[in-house]
Order: C-alpha cells, then sequence, then structure tokens
C-alpha cells in the first residue's frame, strides 16, 4: 500500500473510533436529534479532508452547533457553510472553524484570546482545549448574546469582553495563543505585544473586501515566523483596524 494509501486508511480508521467514543459518552445518552447530522459532518466534511487532530475531532463532535445559530438555522447547522448570526456576521463553516483550531495546536493550561467572538462557537471549541479562554467582540449585542449563551451551555472557562479587538485584552496578556476570525490588512501591534515569547497568532490576512490568506505568526526572540497558510474568506474587522487603513 502506498503511504497516502495509509495515510487515508489511518484517518478513516480514527474518524471511525471518534465516532464510536461519542456516541458512548454520557451526553448522548438522551435521544440527541442532531448526533447523525453532527456525525456526518465530522466524518464528511473534517475527516473526509485535512483535519486528522483526534482532539479537534472529538470537540467538534460534541460541541453544539444548532444552539449558536436562530432556530430557524437549526436544520442546516451542521452543513459546511458559514451561516447569518445577525449584524452583518457569520458563523464560520465547522471546517474553517476545525482548520483555525488544528494551526493554533491549543494545549491545556495555556491562554488564550480570540479576537470577534461573533456566536461564541469558536470560543466554545478552545474552551474544551484549554481551561483559558478570552474573547473580545466589537459588537455589542453579539458580545452579549454570546456571553450569555456560553455561560447557559456551562461553558465556564470562557471570558466575554465588549470593545475593539485590535486592542487585545492587555489585563490578561500575555497570551500563549492569539486567533482573529475577521479580516484585516495588517497585523495590529496591540496583538504582536500582547503574543508571548514562543506563542501562535493565527489571522486572515489580506484583502478585507474579497479573500485573505490564513497567516500564521509564530514570536521567536522578539522577532516574528511568518507562515502563509490557505485562502479564506472572512468579514472584516473594525474599529480601529478600518481607521488604520
Amino acid at each position: 500500500m502506498t503511504v497516502w494509501g495509509l495515510t487515508m486508511k489511518y484517518i478513516i480508521r480514527s474518524c471511525l473510533i471518534i465516532a464510536f467514543v461519542l456516541t458512548s459518552l454520557p451526553i448522548f445518552a438522551k435521544d440527541d436529534p442532531y448526533l447523525a447530522a453532527r456525525q456526518r459532518m465530522v466524518q464528511r466534511d473534517l475527516c473526509g479532508r485535512d483535519i486528522v487532530d483526534k482532539r479537534v475531532l472529538a470537540v467538534m463532535g460534541r460541541a453544539p452547533r444548532h444552539l449558536f445559530v436562530d432556530n430557524s438555522l437549526k436544520k442546516v447547522a451542521y452543513s459546511d457553510r458559514p451561516l447569518p448570526i445577525g449584524e452583518g456576521q457569520t458563523i464560520s463553516q465547522p471546517y474553517i472553524v476545525a482548520l483555525m483550531t488544528q494551526i493554533l495546536d491549543v494545549r491545556p493550561g495555556q491562554k488564550v484570546l480570540e479576537i470577534g467572538t461573533g456566536s461564541g462557537y469558536q470560543a466554545a471549541i478552545l474552551s474544551e482545549l484549554t481551561n483559558n479562554v478570552y474573547s473580545v467582540e466589537i459588537r455589542k449585542g453579539l458580545a452579549e448574546k454570546a456571553e450569555s449563551r456560553l455561560k447557559d451551555l456551562g461553558y465556564k472557562n470562557v471570558r466575554v469582553k465588549f470593545g475593539d479587538g485590535y486592542f487585545g485584552w492587555k489585563e490578561h496578556a500575555p497570551f500563549d495563543a492569539i486567533i482573529i476570525t475577521c479580516a484585516a490588512n495588517h497585523i495590529p501591534p496591540p496583538l504582536i505585544d500582547q503574543l508571548k515569547e514562543g506563542g501562535n497568532l493565527l489571522i486572515p490576512l489580506g484583502s478585507t473586501t474579497y479573500y485573505q490568506t490564513l497567516t500564521l505568526i509564530t514570536k521567536v526572540k522578539g522577532e516574528l515566523n511568518v507562515k502563509h497558510l490557505s485562502g479564506v474568506a472572512f468579514v472584516p474587522m473594525m474599529g480601529e483596524a478600518v481607521k488604520k487603513k
């Protein structure tokens, strides 16, 4: 068998194992009408592509994405596409959430900052990988909804702040990892300052009108190691980021 064949066999087997484990968890003891859709999402849209981190796959298989969208959209909550959440914003497609989480490689005990809370879904995913998640949202209505939703769903290790994410959250810096879920044409200097030595910052970098490049920045001895990864399309960062254009 070729290396590619062995790799695909490993990925498929991992997905099947994760699916079995998920259905065995107590959380699925009750009737869950979204279980089958969530499993299909994990197996087809995540394992079927390049998501191989078992921790990420397991978390994506547990998180109730249907509770992060409006009731009218619950039936399509596990389709691999972004969905509107109000105020011109969206919840990212599951694959992009999984990809960014996999790239960031968050570990237990690390402190993570998210810029762009949105619905709170990405923060929820991160909170199952570490117990220190901070999220900043510039739209007050979304910030309040996300904070309330996360609390109601039991994600107690996520702190949400209404404010301009361009300036980060200085009181809780430095951060081991920073994830930016909105597009910017430059890396906000305050976020670089708040990134810990050896830490990773992930940002959709480039045009705020069309497409961007998912870019990973690692701080090494005060310098920035930049890797351009793949094309993405995110809504633009607002606030100070717009003034700096």
